[in-house]
């Protein structure tokens, strides 16, 4: 079967199923093109929570599948391909966490959404890199202590002085693998383009950079952007999608370093085993987890408004 096979199969199936599929953007283009929303992990819960179908497959990592269980526990939630994890999300134990919150009783534990659920479950908001600034300093506790990504976390400190934030050792082994030597060697090679970086990198290249944002600012800062050249210092998948977005500008990417295997794992064919009940992993999570761990949830959404 050539890949439109494969596509228009999955098309079938999910009309006669009934079945949303969310796709992150780190997803390919053939997964992408299939899907029903795409978007950051946030993004994609609040879509399967407001469509009429009762089954969702999510083309991602396991976090991020949890997430949309806890805000629609009714739905059956479908991880599409059972490997795809988020060492980030795994990095950091619930009992490990539960130790240093009661060191520190009187910081406001403020949790990644590239969380499991279980940890989730003790924390009291949990934040999205595109909202972290924001919903910190609405914190009325000046003392925070954020996890697990101290990369995101010191540039939320950066832009918030008057809290005291302190840092978990956690964080993105793909972004944090890129260097200052790579976005000098990146720079060189294309001295006109703008550099656009997650905020997963390490300070001292999020520093050099001419826009700091979640996957979903840089896309839009890019393509809104009247400049022509940008070097993309996320996961290798955004320039993809950018260079099809954006076919007058180009696109060049940070480093080679930018290649979540977690993210690749997931296939076209995974898709239609899914659909087909061959594939696939239903998410199940206890009441109490899905409970506790909402908390942290709804106070982020109550917090971004």
């Amino acid at each position: 079967m050539t890949i439109k096979d494969v596509q228009d199969k999955i098309l079938q199936l999910k009309c006669e199923k009934d079945v949303c599929i969310l796709a992150h953007s780190y997803q390919a283009k053939e997964i992408i093109e299939i899907a029903d929303f795409t978007g950051d992990s946030f993004q994609l819960s609040i879509a399967a929570g407001q469509v009429d179908q009762k089954t969702v497959v999510m083309c991602g990592v396991r976090f991020m599948a949890e997430t949309v269980k806890i805000l629609s526990p009714d739905k059956t939630v479908i991880l599409a391909n059972p490997g795809a994890g988020c060492p980030m999300a795994e990095q950091m134990g619930k009992d490990m966490v539960q130790t240093v919150k009661d060191r520190n009783p009187d910081y406001t534990v403020v949790a990644y959404i590239n969380t499991t659920a279980e940890l989730k479950t003790i924390c009291d908001v949990c934040v999205t890199s595109s909202s972290a600034v924001r919903i910190v300093d609405k914190i009325p506790n000046n003392n925070i202590l954020f996890l697990p990504d101290c990369s995101l976390g010191a540039y939320v400190a950066g832009q918030l002085p008057h809290k005291n934030i302190k840092l978990l050792q956690g964080g993105c082994p793909v972004h944090a693998m890129v260097t200052t030597d790579d976005v000098n060697k990146a720079k060189a090679a294309h001295p006109d383009a703008l550099l656009l970086v997650h905020p997963e990198c390490v300070p001292n290249v999020v520093c050099l950079a001419d826009f700091v944002g979640s996957t979903t600012a840089i896309m839009e800062y890019a393509a809104n952007s009247e400049h022509g050249d940008f070097i993309i210092g996320t996961e290798m998948s955004i320039v993809e999608n950018l260079q099809y977005r954006c076919t007058d500008k180009r696109f060049y990417l940070l480093s080679q370093k930018f290649l979540c295997p977690n993210m690749k794992i997931t296939t076209l064919v995974d898709v239609l085993n899914c659909l087909d009940g061959n594939g696939g992993e239903e998410i199940t999570l206890d009441e109490t987890t899905i409970t506790e761990a909402r908390v942290c949830i709804d106070k982020m959404i109550e917090l971004s408004a």
